[in-house]
């Protein structure tokens, strides 16, 4: 989930205990060994170039008054993002550019379900080297940091332990999203973070069929994401105009203009739309094969749907 912050004092301070009120809610509904991931962007004070604390007192807020326990802070730098805020960084170069959020990884127990094996690092060009011939490149022996490094050093396990810092660029200018809303000339979520992101803990902290939930949904990058990880999934959206844009998430490029229009407005209008009414019926012909009927069925013919349980309403 991604909050963005008010600039201010006395508005970060309300800022904290609006966000606070959700907290308390998802706490609730969580299972025991389940995990709340919250992406926080940073922001200056009013006026002067004095770094907000606002995320490290949502962390604080979090744990001492709502009940949750900080499994692990992680760091999402995006290489991609634009020098910011303009006043002390552009203009008056008093700053470097902020391209890291904080990301928190908040437990409802002590032991959160996990396993990070799921979410691998490649080796490095230096430890493919390693592993094709260890002897030539390490003994074992006692570190003087105080690390035993064994024989076991030398064993391929698929990739290495990711670090809390994830490098992860937001720099996506296509897809069906962004396709979709140019198609009918809808606005864009502003705020979109990249699919890597919420990939990463999906993998790393729910098992396939597990349900995750995004509050503040925007895009629906993570509903998206999750569905693709064969995870099931609920999102929330206060904007009528930003959930029917996320259908798009859900659809081809072979959809229609027409279709993608009236998937929209039928959301504006608050109907509940079921998706696979706009994907390929196909017909099972008596020599049982799937055959399309019409002209527009071929075109809009797919292998498989992956859409076959999701619906999404305003």
């Amino acid at each position: 989930m991604r909050a963005v912050p008010k600039n201010g004092n006395k508005d970060q301070a309300e800022y904290i205990d609006w966000l606070a009120q959700f907290a308390h809610q998802v706490r609730r509904v969580l299972k025991k060994d389940g995990s709340f991931v919250l992406d926080l962007g940073g922001a200056y004070e009013k006026g002067i170039p004095t770094r907000s604390l606002y995320n490290f007192r949502v962390l604080i807020r979090f744990c001492d008054d709502v009940g949750f326990f900080l499994a692990e802070d992680f760091y999402w730098f995006n290489p991609s993002k634009l020098p910011s805020p303009i006043e002390w960084v552009n203009k008056r170069k008093l700053r470097a550019k902020d391209a890291v959020n904080t990301v928190w990884w908040f437990g409802k127990s002590e032991w959160p379900k996990a396993d990070v094996t799921r979410v691998l690092a490649p080796y490095s060009e230096r430890m493919k080297k390693l592993l094709e011939d260890p002897e030539a490149f390490y003994a074992p022996k006692l570190r003087p940091s105080g690390h035993d490094i064994g024989k076991g050093f030398g064993k391929d396990n698929g990739g290495s332990i990711p670090s809390n810092l994830l490098q992860i660029p937001n720099s996506e200018s296509n897809g069906q999203y962004l396709d979709g809303c140019k198609l009918i000339d809808e606005k864009q979520h502003p705020a979109r973070f990249p699919a890597k992101l919420p990939e990463f803990f999906i993998r790393m902290l729910t098992n396939p069929g597990d349900i995750v939930l995004d509050i503040f949904a925007g895009s629906n990058t993570t509903g998206q994401v999750a569905q693709a990880q064969g995870r099931r999934w609920l999102s929330f959206e206060l904007s009528r105009e930003y959930v029917g844009a996320s259908a798009f998430r859900f659809l081809e490029k072979r959809n229609s203009h027409s279709e993608m229009r009236e998937i929209f407005d039928r959301i504006e209008r608050d109907e509940t739309v079921d998706l696979t009414e706009y994907l390929l019926q196909r017909e099972l012909d008596q020599d049982g094969v799937f055959s399309p009927s019409t002209p527009d069925e071929i075109l809009l013919a797919r292998e498989e749907s992956s859409l076959s349980d999701s619906s999404i309403s305003g």
